[in-house]
């Protein structure tokens, strides 16, 4: 059987030193890390993740600038903010929920953060940066930072490994892909137009999966001891719960279980990370001014 990793253990791991480093800025440099925290319109999903954002600030200690604005926000000012944010001292970083409105262009209001404090990630001097050997960016994307951490917590060896990664979206796949080369990992990215995946990914010592489709990856899919993060959130009808719903992974879990080295389960395995990355991030940006060059 599996070796099941704990997000949720190693995540809060992670925040418990978080907190202890902001105690030291504020006592050392009288110095809180701040966090803009920015949302858009009242979908559900959205709200539910900035709340949990918020309180993740509130227990490390992180001063979280709450922006809630309406669905019917014009770009123009959403940019204004961004402006305004970028230019005030006491924010550090800077997170915009997605998803935007329809109206407002995503990637422009994205690329006006400053890349000193887009702790998400996704600025494309980051993302660029991030796929250049030699070159390291100021911030790595939560999520995909978050995979990469709980494969060398858990001691897997990524150097000379062959890894598959199922997806290659911009928020989580191609990142991901692109951290597992820096660390000297043989990449294969498969997606929606690649023929014959199930033998792609049997090959893999290294399997991380982030194609949003429930039980996609069986386990007669897993090569014996291989190492699978799960990145999936998929909903699927369980008359049993309140909800009318669970959340499940991409992988079936009771079938990779009986095959893999180590799992992780959904929900509490990648999430949890994507979190405590995000606060990682802000106290990085935090301390970036006060860290000898």
């Amino acid at each position: 059987m599996a070796t099941i990793i704990d997000g949720k253990a190693i995540a809060q791991s992670i925040r418990d030193g978080l907190a202890t480093e902001v105690r030291s800025l504020l006592s050392d440099h009288n110095l809180v890390p701040g966090l803009a925290v920015v949302i858009v319109g009242s979908n559900k999903d959205s709200q539910t993740y900035v709340s949990t954002k918020r309180k993740a600030c509130a227990e490390a200690g992180i001063r979280s600038i709450d922006l809630d604005f309406p669905e019917s926000i014009s770009e123009s000012e959403l940019l204004k903010q961004v402006h305004q944010l970028n230019a005030n001292p006491d924010v550090h970083g800077i997170l915009i929920q997605l998803p935007l409105p329809k109206h407002i262009n995503e990637e422009r209001v994205l690329g006006e953060i400053s890349i000193e404090k887009d702790v998400d990630g996704f600025h494309p001097l980051n993302i660029g940066k991030l796929a250049m050997k030699g070159r390291e960016p100021l911030f790595v994307p939560c999520t995909p930072k978050g995979c990469i951490e709980l494969l060398t917590r858990s001691g897997v060896t990524l150097k000379g490994k062959r890894a598959v990664v199922v997806g290659r979206s911009n928020i989580v796949g191609l990142p991901v892909s692109l951290l597992l080369l820096k660390a000297d990992a043989t990449v294969t990215v498969v997606h929606s137009h690649t023929q014959n995946i199930e033998s792609i990914v049997r090959e893999a010592d290294i399997v991380i999966s982030a194609a949003g489709q429930a039980f996609m990856i069986k386990g007669d899919w897993i090569k014996p001891g291989a190492a699978v993060i799960d990145v999936g959130m998929n909903a699927v009808d369980d008359p049993s719960k309140k909800r009318g719903y669970r959340l499940v992974g991409d992988v079936d879990f009771v079938e990779a279980s009986k095959v893999a080295g180590c799992l992780t389960p959904v929900p509490g395995g990648v999430g949890p990370m994507t979190v405590a990355m995000l606060l990682k991030n802000t106290v990085e940006a935090a301390k970036r001014p006060i860290v000898p060059k």
